[in-house]
């Protein structure tokens, strides 16, 4: 999955320590990230290399994180160097371009600059905030009012009927590849409540057996994953929201389409139950 980078090593502890020359920029502009892209793999720029066209690099910036002890930082303020190897690309390149470390962290600092981007006025008092110097923490120096990045919790479920499992594809999205059944847990349910209210919403099934699987950081959508399977309780008989999905059916281990990319828990757990998963019992 995307955030898999061993034996690279990814920090997320607060050290806004000044940038140097050597330091990674990450800048962004709504869905694309400047960076050098060829066919084998991608990297961001330096400020090294942006500080001739932007004197204010080292007084104006945002510390991320580190990857290998190499530091990051958000730049929000930069001129663009007329003639470079550094163009802006579309964030949803970072499902499939390698190096993985670096497609991680570019969309990681993408979810950071989102909030950032979101947050400059508080949300109480409407007054400018600003950036607190011991945590990821904004605050408003008006009313005391403090935001911390949230993270949106949200469930995959792979709905299982002994060798077979339920897979669906989106309605009006561009992502047209099948999935399985997913959801934002909502305030004052648990995620297992999650699993079973999804699923009778969006397929009007019941559901069994409800067992975690694995989670993953989602930056594509400030979500953090958990995955789920559970087992079908009663009739398979489908009632399609066609709303949220344009279809869901059930697939016959051996029938599940290949996977193309690895990056997702979706694909890993459907991955996981063609090849690997045995057929669970109470």
């Amino acid at each position: 999955m995307i955030q898999e980078i061993a034996p690279h090593l990814y920090d997320n502890a607060y050290k806004p320590k000044a940038p140097d020359k050597d330091s990674i920029a990450l800048y962004y502009e709504d869905h694309v990230c400047l960076m050098a892209r060829t066919t084998e793999a991608i990297r961001y720029p330096r400020f090294e290399e942006l500080e001739a066209d932007n004197e204010e690099i080292y007084e104006e910036w945002t510390y991320l994180f580190t990857i290998d002890e190499q530091r990051y930082y958000l730049v929000e303020k930069l001129n663009l160097p007329g003639t470079s190897s550094f163009a802006l690309e579309n964030t949803e390149i970072f499902r499939h371009v390698k190096p993985r470390h670096l497609a991680f962290a570019g969309i990681t600092g993408y979810q950071l600059y989102q909030w950032y981007q979101n947050h400059r006025y508080c949300g109480r008092c409407g007054k400018r905030m600003k950036q607190d110097a011991k945590e990821r923490m904004l605050y408003c120096e008006s009313c005391k009012n403090m935001e911390y990045p949230k993270i949106c919790p949200a469930v995959i479920i792979g709905v299982t009927d002994g060798n077979r499992i339920l897979m669906s594809k989106y309605a009006g999205r561009a992502y047209k590849k099948y999935a399985l059944i997913a959801g934002f847990t909502e305030i004052g349910e648990t995620v297992e409540e999650t699993v079973k209210r999804e699923v009778m919403e969006e397929v009007g099934l019941k559901v069994k057996n409800i067992r975690y699987y694995k989670s993953q950081p989602w930056s594509f959508s400030d979500t953090l994953l958990l995955g789920f399977y559970c087992d079908l309780d009663g009739t398979d008989q489908i009632t399609l929201d066609e709303e949220e999905l344009a279809l869901a059916e059930w697939f016959d281990r051996k029938d599940i389409p290949e996977m193309e990319t690895t990056e997702s828990l979706t694909n890993e757990m459907i991955r996981h139950f063609k090849y690997e998963m045995k057929e669970f019992s109470e």
